[in-house]
């Protein structure tokens, strides 16, 4: 849905759960934890993006909830809760107007 493609993880951690993908130049690497209750955690990825508005109903339209979020002076945001119950936030910087 968000178009990150998946890297294979070598064969010696593919037992341990979680993925890897490819954002940009960089990894990000996905892990997973039993016994760990995200939703009572301020834990999270955010993602700097150009158009938070269009990610908004790209992620609304494939049933994706949006949580609520603190406002930041400066910035346009939200954040949602990924299948795995992880915290995720989509972050843009507003431009000043002079």
């Amino acid at each position: 849905m968000l178009g990150l493609p998946e890297i294979e993880k070598p064969a010696s951690l593919q037992g341990r759960g979680g993925f890897w993908v490819q954002v940009g130049d960089q990894q990000v690497h996905i892990g997973t934890e039993a016994g760990v209750d995200r939703l009572a955690t301020k834990a999270h990825l955010a993602y700097q993006v150009d158009n938070v508005p269009a990610w908004e109903n790209i992620l609304g339209e494939h049933g994706i909830q949006m949580a609520e979020s603190i406002p930041i002076p400066g910035f346009n945001r939200f954040e949602f809760r990924d299948p795995f119950g992880n915290r995720v936030e989509f972050i843009q910087p507003l431009e000043e107007t002079a």
